[in-house]
């Protein structure tokens, strides 16, 4: 008993000691970090950042003997070569997707797991990768760090840089219609092109229920059925829906400013000159297959469809096919038993 008595005290003698030396003892420091001087990044360890500083150097030692891209980290060039071996050592035990690189298979996890880390201070909006959530970031922002370094114009997205480039400066037109052999630098354009071959109109005015093949042909057409009419002539008072509508009425009054330079004939509008002055110069757009010549590319498209076998209109009663439209017109006087052509003598 008394032993046992003498150890309570023992160690009420130690708490005390220990007490005394918490309150005495210097606080424990801080955890060492390591900064950047150049670029300000921190890091927690000496040989992280030793390895980071080699991203500073122009110098780029490793190189690829394939392809010879050259990279400042064995690293870099390890992921690198696994382009060329189609090498993907890193598997999904979720659903067997494989990856090159450790990082894009631990943002591929987040799929299955419902991980969004990165969050929105805004709107609450969450993200798998920081690179979304920094695009939305600038949605909120307007920021537009990426510029054209030819015209100056800025983009909140590196993709609509590059867009921006292959449209406007650039002259590539990769995107290639197969019936009429059209370039077009934008897809979207090609799309909107082969419709005039199929004669699809998939934009409907819930109006009148007039079809279009472009979406900015209905919206100029929606402004036919509003009532406000802004756009106002001076001399006889009559309204438009759109200043362009109104600038070519103008013409009516003050004459027809477009003179062609040979044979002194004029129009109302440049457009019609331009198609003009073809009749003067020559058939400039040339059929590739029967070498034929056409003042206008419309009439060469048109020409076109006899060669690729074309035929997108349809003759209701007898389902007989036909490449052009005047054609079919043509052909509907067999069923109606229209003659529209009278001899006068």
């Amino acid at each position: 008993m008394e032993e046992s008595h003498s150890n309570v005290k023992c160690i009420r003698r130690s708490l005390v000691s220990l007490k005394i030396w918490l309150d005495t003892e210097e606080p424990i420091a801080e955890k060492k970090t390591f900064k950047c001087d150049i670029c300000q990044t921190i890091f927690s360890g000496s040989r992280a950042l030793k390895k980071h500083l080699v991203t500073h150097r122009e110098e780029k030692s490793f190189k690829c003997k394939v392809c010879q891209v050259k990279f400042t980290h064995s690293g870099h060039l390890k992921q690198h070569m696994r382009l060329h071996g189609g090498e993907k050592p890193f598997k999904c035990e979720k659903c067997w997707a494989s990856f090159r690189e450790y990082g894009t298979l631990k943002v591929h996890l987040r799929i299955h797991s419902g991980e969004r880390p990165f969050k929105g201070d805004v709107c609450q909006a969450s993200f798998i990768q920081s690179g979304g959530w920094k695009k939305h970031l600038r949605s909120h922002s307007g920021e537009k760090p990426f510029k054209c370094a030819v015209c100056q114009a800025s983009f909140s997205e590196r993709l609509f840089l590059k867009r921006h480039l292959r449209r406007t400066h650039s002259g590539e037109k990769p995107f290639k219609c197969e019936i009429c052999h059209a370039n077009f630098n934008v897809s979207g354009n090609l799309k909107r092109h082969l419709r005039t071959h199929s004669r699809e109109k998939p934009f409907k005015c819930k109006v009148c229920q007039a079809r279009f093949c472009r979406s900015d042909n209905l919206k100029s057409h929606l402004k036919h059925h509003t009532v406000d009419k802004q756009f106002k002539c001076d001399v006889c008072c009559k309204s438009f829906n759109e200043s362009n509508i109104l600038k070519s009425h103008l013409r009516i009054h003050c004459g027809k400013p477009f003179k062609c330079d040979v044979c002194c004939k004029i129009f109302n509008e440049s457009n019609i000159l331009k198609s003009h002055l073809r009749i003067h110069c020559g058939k400039p757009f040339k059929c590739d297959v029967c070498k034929a010549g056409f003042s206008e590319r419309g009439n060469l498209k048109r020409h076109l469809k006899a060669h690729c076998g074309v035929k997108p209109f349809k003759c209701d009663v007898c389902q007989a096919k036909f490449s052009l439209s005047g054609n079919l017109k043509t052909h509907l006087r067999v069923h109606t038993g229209e003659k529209p052509f009278k001899c006068t003598k």
